[in-house]
């Protein structure tokens, strides 16, 4: 694909993203100030609702405006209120209304933390911020399918149909224009265009395009690949309890090949290393750096690196690693 074509895939999903919401936007800012001359025109209303002599306005004497001032107070403040009353504004956390008791009747009940993997999320380039709910249904498709060998483009498409049921045509058109984009490159994903709206309010398009571009950067980091020409990977993956750094390192002593995988860990945990029918396990009591190893005579197509930290989440983070040596 030459530099035009993907420039035009690129511009295309910046449409996709964010024209909708300025439509919006500017519906919105419309009614406002619909409501806003609606206001003055019946404040002016209420000032002319004495009867005139003749059709010749009544001159007010000066003693007289701040009783008008207090009409035109008195009819804003009201139209206010059933604003308020008919749209109750919303806290940023909040997707709708939600009626919360005046007090705890049980000193047992406490604050849920959220959920532990999901820090991640600010590693990620979205115009705009996923519901911790809609993210963790996402992280949990792309684990579920991380070492399936179907082409990247269809793993997308399983990852976030669950979200959009009878939108497989739609799905698979946007899943493609996210592959062919420049969206792919590092460098041209901290340009892409902000949203000002949250997951909620856009429109189907617009989240089935962020879902897709979230879970092929979920994908990513997921999958840790090894080559001849580049023998060690990296990883980070934020978590509420700190960061958990990983290396993983291909080595050939002779006959035989090692994998070693080096963790630096938050807190306590466990590493659980698989590959075709062998396995190795280590655990750690504390924070710190841990390490686990598989021999063999031959690299298998594909390991499973799996860690687990029970202080965050009963789930663990499952990791893919594929040696093309």
């Amino acid at each position: 694909m030459n530099s035009d074509s993907e420039s035009l895939q690129h511009q295309y999903l910046d449409w996709l993203l964010t024209d909708d919401v300025k439509n919006h936007e500017r519906s919105v800012e419309c009614e406002e100030n619909d409501g806003v001359k609606k206001l003055l025109n019946e404040a002016t209303a209420s000032k002319s609702s004495e009867p005139k002599l003749g059709g010749t306005p009544q001159a007010f004497q000066l003693g007289e405006i701040p009783t008008v001032q207090d009409r035109f107070q008195a009819v804003l403040k009201r139209r206010l209120q059933i604003q308020a009353q008919d749209h109750p504004p919303l806290f940023p956390w909040e997707t709708q209304l939600i009626d919360y008791p005046d007090f705890v009747d049980e000193p047992s009940m406490t604050l849920v933390p959220s959920w532990g993997w999901m820090v991640q999320q600010s590693k990620l380039t979205l115009p705009t911020r996923l519901p911790e709910r809609v993210f963790q249904q996402l992280l949990e498709q792309c684990q579920a399918l991380v070492t399936s060998s179907v082409p990247l483009g269809a793993k997308l498409v399983q990852v976030v149909e669950n979200f959009f049921p009878n939108e497989s045509q739609a799905l698979n058109d946007i899943a493609g224009l996210v592959l062919r984009s420049t969206y792919r490159s590092v460098s041209t994903l901290e340009t892409m265009p902000a949203i000002q709206s949250d997951y909620s309010d856009l429109q189907p398009r617009q989240q089935m395009a962020l879902s897709l571009l979230a879970a092929k950067q979920l994908l990513e980091n997921l999958t840790l690949p090894l080559s001849a020409t580049s023998p060690v990977v990296e990883r980070q993956w934020l978590t509420s309890v700190g960061a958990l750094n990983i290396r993983v390192e291909y080595q050939s002593l002779g006959k035989l090949t090692k994998l070693l995988v080096q963790a630096e860990l938050p807190v306590k945990g466990t590493l659980t290393l698989r590959g075709s029918g062998t396995l190795a396990m280590t655990t750690s009591s504390t924070s710190g750096y841990l390490n686990v190893e598989l021999g063999c005579e031959q690299l298998n197509p594909i390991y499973t690196l799996e860690v687990e930290f029970p202080e965050i989440d009963e789930q663990s983070l499952l990791f893919v690693i594929n040696p093309t040596i």
